[in-house]
């Protein structure tokens, strides 16, 4: 394996940069000393004719510039691996850089044997100007030497004819000072061959390091433009979905506070303004929830799924206006923050665009399987995190009434987040200081006045906003955590009406509490209850159990401890029979004692011919599983005669008798027994 470093190149990478680097200076070089060398050419051509030699001086000097044209020339042909402009592979570049050197030192070759004709103008190194033609030459072969330090083989090619014709010459023609003159320029010849070399070696290591530090500059930038880039992906991926592209939670937070704040946004980015004052801008938050969404996962798989979201993002973006944010906030559920001054548009107008985008068909999809809930608010007041919450109630409240719609949210919604938001944040002082009642909604026989039933319905007079429906009541317990601490107070005072029944004898009469699937699912309901009627001494057969039809949804959960109830003599009644998940299976299951018609189906039953087929239906069915059947919201004498005429023998609702407290009910109980004794 190469230990290499990445930033350092290859050997041989590094040694066709050499020769590159070898080429170029060697062609600036040449450029200023081939001049010179025809200047001093010319000066030896009018030696030669001072000296009565003009012809072969003349042909002399021709040869010589011809040959030094030719170098001139070579230096002015364009070399593609020179060009940054011209893309070539390493190898064609090596190829072309290797051409060039090669023909650079034949040229440089031919011109130095032009110059090794240099000793006929001084007859054979035995005229007078044999020491000026001989000085003439090793000043123009220094030279050469000290332009041609990039690339050895140019000076040598050009310098070792003429010296070794001279030298040759001065041995021919004899006598001890010439001989000594040849050696001389011999000795001469091998320094300016050992120099050339050494000039080379020194060009190539500086070329070596030259280019080694241009590639460790060069792997710096990259690293750091990969590093910045990485930078800039990792930023886009925290604050952006990988499914629609639209920002996340995240990336939504963070633009839109900047917007809020007068910073300014466009299409997702946040965008600082200059720091001039701005008016602030009105700004409109949508929260969208798909309607039907989890269908296209269950019928179609996650993958479909994946693929309307993102579809659905793309609708979106297409139906909003500039400057808008959009993200998808998790699941299917997505928000939008625009401002509808600037952007011309109101934001009724901007929800029923987006309603319109969502219901377009989508490919392999039914039509009219998805559609979308949008909760608004417009308004300047308060943070993101409140805009979200009030946004977040008026989509509650959209979907509440049914898919496709939008709902603005008002004061009715801000009341009611409010009312929500205390009950949540007083209840656990409420049941510490036992503010939180149960009163007691009587069941009657098949005449109407003989006791069957008391139903325990919890009961919370808020401070500030009065009576807490019971259905809130459980809610906000289920968010504060205080589910269980609700339903042991809720049976501290349905156990106290049990204890009362039993000291007026009425140990027939059963008192109903009433457990939300929550309750049943996350709490144990069986060691809770029968826990506390063991340490009161009561009897199991006095307390019934009422759970709603949304329990048998998740049967498993609860079937075990429905068991236990049932098997401790605890009588379990099904609560709004018929607008539920109710099956011929689940009363079996739930172990159900008692089922309650649903008032929707009670309340104005007389006149009515569907409502008196499906009591009666109910009824029937009542009869053949031996299940006893109590009809709610029996509100008028009429519908009271109308059930008795159908058969039904248990009765509860405002006619007959409304939700009374536990003393109320004590008094009833105690006229209830005077009357019985005074009729004995």
């Amino acid at each position: 394996m190469n230990d290499r470093p990445r930033s350092v190149p290859s050997p041989s990478d590094l040694d066709r940069l050499i020769r590159r680097d070898q080429l170029a200076a060697l062609r600036l070089s040449m450029s200023t000393a081939i001049p010179i060398n025809m200047a001093l050419g010319l000066v030896g051509m009018i030696v030669a004719i001072h000296a009565g030699q003009g012809a072969v001086g003349a042909t002399w000097f021709a040869a010589s510039t011809a040959a030094n044209l030719l170098r001139l020339a070579l230096c002015r042909v364009p070399c593609a691996a020179l060009s940054p402009r011209t893309a070539l592979s390493a190898e064609a570049a090596a190829r072309s850089v290797d051409r060039h050197l090669r023909l650079v030192w034949m040229a440089a070759w031919l011109s130095g044997l032009v110059w090794a004709f240099l000793p006929a103008l001084c007859a054979g190194c035995t005229a007078a100007q044999t020491v000026f033609y001989l000085t003439l030459t090793c000043g123009t072969t220094a030279g050469a030497v000290t332009y041609g330090t990039a690339f050895a083989r140019m000076p040598i090619g050009f310098f070792t004819p003429p010296l070794l014709s001279f030298a040759g010459c001065l041995l021919v023609a004899g006598g001890f000072d010439r001989i000594c003159l040849a050696a001389t320029v011999l000795l001469y010849l091998a320094a300016m061959i050992r120099g050339a070399f050494l000039c080379e070696s020194g060009f190539r290591e500086a070329s070596r390091l030259k280019n080694e530090a241009s590639a460790l500059a060069q792997s710096r930038m990259e690293a750091h433009a990969s590093a910045s880039a990485l930078a800039l992906e990792m930023a886009r991926r925290a604050t952006h979905d990988d499914l629609t592209g639209l920002l996340n939670r995240a990336g939504f937070q963070q633009d839109a506070d900047a917007a809020l704040r007068g910073d300014g946004a466009l299409r997702g980015e946040a965008a600082l303004r200059d720091d001039a004052a701005v008016e602030p801008v009105a700004h409109c938050l949508m929260l969208l929830d798909l309607d039907g969404f989890k269908s296209v996962n269950d019928v179609h798989g996650h993958t479909m799924g994946d693929r309307v979201l993102a579809e659905v993002a793309r609708r979106m973006a297409a139906a909003l206006p500039p400057g808008s944010l959009a993200a998808r906030l998790g699941g299917d559920e997505f928000a939008v923050l625009y401002a509808p001054a600037p952007a011309g548009i109101a934001q009724d107008v901007l929800a029923a665009r987006l309603i319109g985008a969502v219901a377009e068909p989508f490919e392999s999809l039914d039509a009219g399987r998805l559609g979308i809930s949008i909760g608004i608010h417009q308004g300047d007041a308060g943070s993101l995190t409140h805009r979200l919450s009030c946004a977040d109630e008026a989509l509650y409240a959209a979907k509440g009434a049914g898919r496709n719609r939008a709902r603005l949210f008002d004061e009715c919604l801000r009341d009611r987040m409010e009312t929500r938001r205390d009950s949540e944040r007083d209840l656990s002082q409420a049941l510490a200081e036992g503010v939180v009642t149960v009163c007691f909604q009587p069941i009657f026989g098949r005449d109407g006045r003989n006791l069957v039933s008391l139903e325990a319905l919890v009961r919370w007079n808020h401070p500030r906003h009065g009576w807490i429906p019971p259905a809130d009541v459980v809610a906000a317990a289920a968010t504060a955590g205080l589910t269980e601490s609700l339903l042991r107070a809720i049976l501290e005072q349905a156990c106290a009406m049990v204890a009362t029944l039993c000291r007026h004898g009425l140990e027939t009469v059963q008192v109903a509490l009433n457990v939300s699937p929550r309750e049943m699912a996350q709490i144990a309901v069986d060691e809770i209850v029968l826990g506390r009627l063991a340490a009161l001494g009561l009897p199991p057969r006095m307390l019934e159990i009422e759970i709603t039809e949304e329990t048998a949804l998740d049967i498993g959960a609860v079937q075990a401890k429905l068991t236990a109830l049932a098997e401790a003599g605890i009588r379990v009644t099904l609560d709004d029979f018929g607008i539920g998940y109710s099956s011929l299976a689940s009363l079996r299951q739930l172990q159900a004692h008692r089922i309650k018609i649903d008032r929707s189906f009670v309340t104005g039953l007389t006149g009515s011919d569907d409502k008196c087929g499906l009591v009666q239906a109910v009824l029937a069915l009542g009869r053949w599983l031996d299940i006893e059947v109590v009809a709610e919201g029996v509100e008028t004498a009429d519908d009271l005669a109308t059930l008795q005429a159908f058969g039904c023998t248990l009765f509860q609702g405002y006619h007959l008798g409304r939700p009374m407290s536990a003393e109320a009910v004590a008094d009833l109980l105690a006229s209830q027994a005077g009357a019985r004794m005074a009729a004995a």
